[in-house]
């Protein structure tokens, strides 16, 4: 176990410094001998971290070249640690659009299918997750995972294995895209009665419904960062 954690630590250690940048100017990696001693740790740690990087798509390695940087055309963005670097690295329009746009593939469909399969215990956590959405709205619970929490119920409500396989990458982008929303929005926490819309037609089992209102939010989300990345645009123009 505890080497596992060392592992894991070093892979957010070096993957962090990779998507930053922070890596020698020819795109290589030092030698293993040399990190095990850079980081105090055992080579087979090393090693350990080194495929795990690789698996993610940034790092690779060749005879005589060593292990080197990727490009980041082959980073796996679907990889949530690879997307959470991303994002804290810099904050980047269009790769959140690119997110909403990608978003608008799943969820409006995730929410119909959750509306025609009625698991009845799928829904009712739907539901408790809008309950906390509204206790988050009284200042009771953290609003930013109430929110998170009910989109990735609905993904599961759907039934369909490859939206729950997504969650884990939807749940990391929304930790950056609804922030921005809200703040777009002068608001603290998102729309409960939007949110219940989407509840609700599920719930009924109106998969039209349930696709509309869903779609409606990421239309806004969409219109949103649009507006945020125009008024960017104009204030580096003015300066």
């Amino acid at each position: 176990m505890a080497s596992q954690y060392l592992t894991r630590e070093l892979v957010e250690l070096i993957g962090s410094k990779i998507v930053r940048g922070d890596t020698a100017t020819d795109g290589t990696l030092p030698i293993e001998a040399e990190l095990a001693k850079q980081y105090e740790t055992s080579r087979t740690v090393i090693r350990e971290a080194i495929k795990m990087l690789t698996a993610k798509g940034l790092v690779g390695s060749r005879p005589r070249r060593g292990t080197y940087v990727e490009p980041e055309t082959k980073w796996n963005i679907l990889d949530p640690d690879v997307l959470r670097w991303i994002l804290q690295r810099r904050f980047s329009f269009d790769l959140m659009r690119d997110f909403l746009v990608a978003r608008e593939g799943i969820e409006p469909k995730a929410a119909a299918a959750a509306a025609l399969r009625q698991d009845k215990e799928a829904i009712a956590e739907i539901g408790r997750r809008l309950d906390d959405m509204r206790e988050a709205e009284a200042g009771r619970m953290d609003s930013l995972e109430a929110d998170i929490a009910f989109h990735i119920a609905i993904l599961h409500a759907s039934g369909n294995r490859f939206f729950v396989q997504f969650s884990h990458v939807i749940e990391t982008a929304l930790r950056f895209s609804i922030r921005l929303t809200n703040s777009a929005k002068g608001v603290r926490t998102a729309s409960v009665p939007d949110h219940e819309k989407i509840y609700l037609a599920i719930k009924a089992g109106d998969a039209k419904g349930a696709e509309r209102h869903a779609q409606a939010l990421l239309t806004e989300a969409l219109r949103l960062l649009d507006e945020r990345a125009r008024q960017v645009e104009l204030s580096v123009e003015l300066v």
